[in-house]
């Protein structure tokens, strides 16, 4: 069917979504159209026998930035129920199988220092290079490779030889990193349910821009005055385009690829916890060229433990099949924790990112010489008809987060409205609706 709205909304993540609460807050009509079964995006939360029965978040956990992420006022107005994941959590660093000396703290500590001091200013220098490129200095530390997989592999979930720095110095975190009880997915789930009804498992599979909006779906046809496209770049590199996208867009698209952060969680078999106590980061020392990963035991009193494998280590696995990453993952922990500590952990849970095909990994990162990328993916097109959101075109610092996507919505739907009322005939006052029966959010 053809159905003719004010707005088209592609994807009902948190950019998705935030866009169609401010349409609808202001009465502008608009069909969220969403290729998956369930709302949110790459933040989804499930409880069941794999985890024990306690929230998991397969996907974002943390509302970092808190003290300027959107979604903190929207949580503590709605009475959310908030950990401060900072106070709870305690770290341990790992030599092998054995905790580290303060010896070896101290020497830790040192290398970070001498991290702050003479990789992190070749960010602001021209030109631009990769995140392992500026490691290079430090190469005859011990403790380099751990600063190069945690911040690149893990936190920014790419390979650091194709990381820009610049990128990565711009969407460094800071601030204060916040946990919502029930998980960010329920939460965003319930934002889902007040922005009006979304037609789920309707993926979009061409849009014709040439006039207005025609998008193309398995359920019928969406014929709009603009359309805010919210996925990720993963997904963009599929997704065809009629006309042709401008040169600088496409390229945007091209170097802005999509990280993995693979996540496993096992739920304790029993009572045994190891001895380690809730909410513990376990940090390893990496060797160079050696595959790692973090380890995060019972978060916030969780009953399994959590590990995350990053960047070309995480996509090298998902390729070989989650029953590799398993093993790997369950390798790492006898390593750490003795091979004894496996008795205790049942069978894993795998976020499959990766394979998913309505997000092709976990969020975006720009290669090297393109940390403008961002801000040309998120220039409007078509005199402002086409406009992209999502945590990819975010240059404030809060790129990859699902405070980033929320934001980059909520501009997105204001900078649309501005376009329509520029073009002939204004907009409507018609509410949020779906083109086709909507599923259940």
């Amino acid at each position: 069917m053809i159905h003719d709205t004010d707005i088209a909304i592609v994807g009902a993540g948190a950019a998705g979504i935030a866009a169609a609460t401010t349409l609808r807050s202001r009465g502008i009509g608009c069909v969220v159209i969403e290729a998956a079964g369930r709302v949110g995006g790459r933040a989804h939360t499930t409880s069941g026998p794999e985890t024990a029965h306690h929230w998991f978040d397969h996907g974002a956990t943390w509302l970092h930035h808190a003290e300027r992420n959107p979604l903190t006022a929207i949580a503590r107005a709605r009475g959310t129920g908030i950990i401060e994941s900072d106070r709870q959590r305690t770290w341990r660093l790992q030599i092998g199988g054995r905790a580290a000396d303060a010896g070896e703290h101290a020497r830790y500590h040192a290398a970070w220092a001498r991290f702050e001091a003479t990789v992190r200013p070749r960010g602001a220098e021209d030109p631009d290079i990769a995140f392992s490129a500026a490691m290079d200095t430090m190469r005859d530390d011990p403790w380099a490779a751990t600063i190069e997989l945690w911040e690149a592999a893990q936190i920014a979930a790419a390979d650091p030889a194709r990381l820009s720095l610049r990128d990565w110095l711009v969407n460094d975190l800071d601030g204060s990193n916040l946990i919502l009880e029930g998980g960010i997915g329920h939460f965003l789930a319930g934002l889902a349910a007040e922005a009006g009804p979304i037609a789920l498992n309707t993926p979009a599979t061409a849009i014709d821009w040439s006039d207005g909006a025609r998008i193309t779906t398995p359920r019928g046809v969406v014929r709009a005055r603009g359309a805010i496209v919210t996925v990720s770049t993963g997904v963009l590199q599929h997704l065809a385009f009629s006309p042709a996208l401008p040169v600088s867009h496409q390229d945007a698209i091209a170097n802005l690829p999509m990280g993995l952060l693979t996540k496993l969680a096992f739920p304790a078999r029993g009572a045994d916890r190891l001895g380690l106590g809730p909410t513990m980061s376990i940090r390893q020392q990496a060797r160079p060229g050696m595959p790692a990963m973090g380890l995060f035991a019972w978060p916030y009193g969780a009953p399994y433990m959590q590990s995350f494998i990053g960047g070309p280590t995480a996509w090298a696995l998902a390729a070989a099949g989650p029953a590799a990453t398993d093993a790997f993952a369950r390798g790492q922990i006898a390593t750490l924790l003795g091979a004894d500590a496996l008795k205790a952990l049942g069978p894993a849970l795998v976020t499959p990112w990766a394979t998913d095909p309505w997000h092709r990994g976990s969020y975006a990162f720009a290669t090297v010489g393109h940390a403008g990328a961002r801000a040309v993916l998120g220039t409007p097109v078509g005199d402002g008809r086409l406009v992209f959101a999502g945590e990819a075109v975010r240059d404030d610092g809060l790129a990859g987060t699902i405070g980033g996507a929320w934001a980059s919505g909520v501009d997105a739907a204001q900078g649309m409205i501005e376009a329509l009322r520029g073009g002939e005939g204004g907009v409507s006052d018609r509410q949020c609706h779906p083109h086709a029966q909507a599923g259940p959010v």
